[in-house]
Parts: C-alpha cells; sequence; structure tokens
C-alpha cells in the first residue's frame, strides 16, 4: 500500500479523536500525516486530541518546522520525530504516537510481544527500541528512533510508548489499535501460552479486515 499524500487536516482531527476515545493515548500523544502534494506534514497540537477540530493541526515543512500554526495549543515537542520517519520512508503516510497501556508494559520490557492470535496480526511488523527515557526532540535522536523502526510498522519505545506508521491515517490507526490488542492479548495469556500456527496465512485477509476495522473505531469514537 502506497500513502495517499493528501490527507486533510479534519482528517488528522478526526484520528486525534478516535485515539482519544479508544484509550490509545492520553495527556500525550500525536497524529500526523503527510500534507497535500506531500509538501510538509499536518500534525496535531498540544491540546488534548479528543477537542481536536481540523482548526487544531498544525502544517510542518518537511523538517519539522512550523508553515502555519493551528489555533489551539503547540506545535509537539517530538515533531522531529515525525519529520525523520517521513523522509526515510517514503512508503509511510501517516505516523500515530500512542501511549496505550498495555503497549507500554511491553515497551518497558525491550521486547516484543509475541503473536498470539490473527487479529494481532493487524498490527504489522513490531519492533522494539531501547533508547533512554528522554522524549524525542532532537535530529539526531530522531533519525536514530527512525533507524530503529526501519521498515517496520510499529515501534515500541522503551518507557516511552509507541509510534506506529501506515499508508493512511485510517491503517496507522488500525495497527495502533491492535498494536494494543496484540500486547494485551500477551500480558493476560501470560508465559504459558501457545503460539499459534497458521496466523501469518491470515494476512490474506489484512486488507479487508482493515477496512472494517477502521469503520468500526470511526464510528464509535470519531
Amino acid at each position: 500500500m502506497t500513502p495517499t499524500g493528501a490527507a486533510p487536516a479534519a482528517a488528522v482531527a478526526r484520528v486525534a479523536r478516535v485515539l482519544a476515545g479508544a484509550g490509545l493515548v492520553g495527556a500525550f500523544g500525536h497524529v500526523s500525516a503527510r500534507a497535500v502534494g506531500g509538501d510538509g506534514f499536518l500534525l496535531t497540537s498540544t491540546d488534548p486530541l479528543a477537542s481536536h477540530a481540523e482548526a487544531s493541526v498544525h502544517l510542518l515543512d518537511v523538517a519539522g518546522a512550523p508553515v502555519s500554526a493551528g489555533d489551539n495549543g503547540g506545535v509537539p515537542l517530538e515533531a522531529p520525530l515525525h519529520a525523520a520517519i517521513y523522509a526515510a520512508r517514503a512508503d509511510v503516510g501517516a505516523i500515530c504516537r500512542t501511549h496505550s497501556p498495555a503497549a507500554v508494559v511491553w515497551g518497558v520490557r525491550a521486547t516484543v510481544p509475541p503473536l498470539l492470535h490473527g487479529l494481532g496480526g493487524l498490527a504489522g511488523n513490531v519492533v522494539s527500541w531501547t533508547a533512554d527515557d528522554d522524549l524525542v526532540t532532537t535530529t539526531a535522536a530522531a533519525q536514530e528512533a527512525a533507524a530503529a523502526l526501519g521498515t517496520a510498522d510499529c515501534l515500541l519505545i522503551r518507557a516511552n510508548g509507541s509510534v506506529v506508521t501506515g499508508a493512511t491515517l485510517e491503517q496507522a490507526t488500525v495497527r495502533a489499535w491492535f498494536l494494543e490488542e496484540r500486547a494485551r492479548v500477551a500480558l493476560e495469556a501470560g508465559p504459558d501460552a501457545v503460539v499459534p500456527t497458521g496466523v501469518d496465512a491470515r494476512s490474506r485477509h489484512h486488507a479487508a479486515e482493515e477496512a472494517r476495522a477502521w469503520r468500526w473505531l470511526e464510528e464509535t469514537w470519531a
């Protein structure tokens, strides 16, 4: 799947509300998408994501510097993180920066939760980054994060939540939801869980499942 390259601010704000309603973010977290034409990106503000509207979203250039300010809230400190991932990954069209509970637990373990059920595969390829406890606020740190993500879809950051990418806002949101579910199932199943066979074959249904999951998430929380 390739990025749409045309995500309006209203769509970014809608995903912000979905992430907040679904419990994938709290006071902290942000959403971005490549701007129309790929010239920079749109990023949510520091206001609560649950209250985001189109006017809340900032337009940043490719380096992560503000081009136009939203009406509410400042630019998140981790704007360089988004800029570095977009620069490194032409296939990424959207990013969800989350702090969902179960995924945070796996992040502090500096491991990747095992894939124990079919829907967990909707998180995509998950990797772990054993960074320090600081925020990713500098170009150097952001480039390290992008390198740690590599070609994967989700990055669990030790002691600092997760970064979830997608070709589209919808795909990134669905992956964020199922990253949390994958981690939660692994936590609740415990060390004696049996890793199933044939989970990889389930991927042939992912496109249809992603579309259905997004419709549910949007209808429930947008």
